[in-house]
């Protein structure tokens, strides 16, 4: 491995903002779960969860533009999560926090309702597996359990088959479509959506490649 490496993944020790559960800790009981409000926010702003947030871009932003609400990524790789660490560490932001871990545990990282939004950004499409997709039912029905009742689900994909397969099952699963577009920055939009663009963003943009973008609530009544 090389030694920078070793060197960040030291240093992400340091990070109280940083959670980095095992597996046998995530099945006995995350020390978080239903207390992120009480124990590390200490506040009840809205909590933001960001999926597959590689270095912590969008979180980051986020954070910096909406100090009333708490964000918290997701990812398992650790050399990537130290870039966004740094970030917070570095703005002194106190609305972010990160986790590392599969997204496959969200449902044992936070309570019912405990989290008012979830964005999945340029997740991997899978292109082979499509249940492992991040809006494949399955983990959806995981959402279903930590998203307050009108929760939001933000989609951000450079993928056109991963957003087409996205509306797919949003229909036939009769989940509610709030608004989408797969040529984003073609589209007359809110700035909230454009304004952070990751460092992969803005690299497919000048190669011509279309952002897809869409954000549905789920259907509380259907069962995946």
């Amino acid at each position: 491995m090389p030694k920078k490496k070793l060197i960040h993944f030291q240093e992400n020790l340091t990070f109280s903002f940083l959670f980095q559960p095992s597996y046998n800790v995530l099945m006995e009981g995350f020390e978080m779960y239903s207390s992120w409000h009480s124990r590390f926010f200490g506040n009840t702003n809205p909590i933001v969860v960001e999926l597959g947030c590689g270095k912590g871009e969008y979180s980051v932003g986020l954070a910096g533009l909406y100090p009333d609400k708490n964000f918290i990524g997701i990812d398992l790789k650790g050399a990537r999560l130290w870039r966004g660490c740094k970030s917070v560490a570095e703005s002194g932001l106190k609305n972010v926090a990160f986790i590392r871990a599969l997204v496959d545990h969200v449902d044992r990282f936070f309570a019912p309702g405990e989290v008012s939004e979830i964005w999945i950004t340029f997740p991997d499409p899978q292109a082979k597996r499509e249940h492992r997709r991040l809006t494949a039912p399955g983990f959806l029905e995981k959402y279903k359990k930590i998203l307050a009742p009108e929760g939001i689900i933000h989609l951000k994909t450079d993928d056109q088959d991963c957003f087409q397969y996205t509306l797919d099952v949003i229909h036939e699963n009769h989940h509610h479509l709030l608004w989408s577009t797969a040529d984003l920055y073609q589209s007359e939009t809110e700035d909230d959506v454009i304004r952070i663009k990751t460092f992969y963003e803005n690299m497919w943009l000048e190669k011509g490649k279309k952002i897809g973008y869409l954000r549905f609530r789920l259907n509380q009544s259907k069962i995946l």
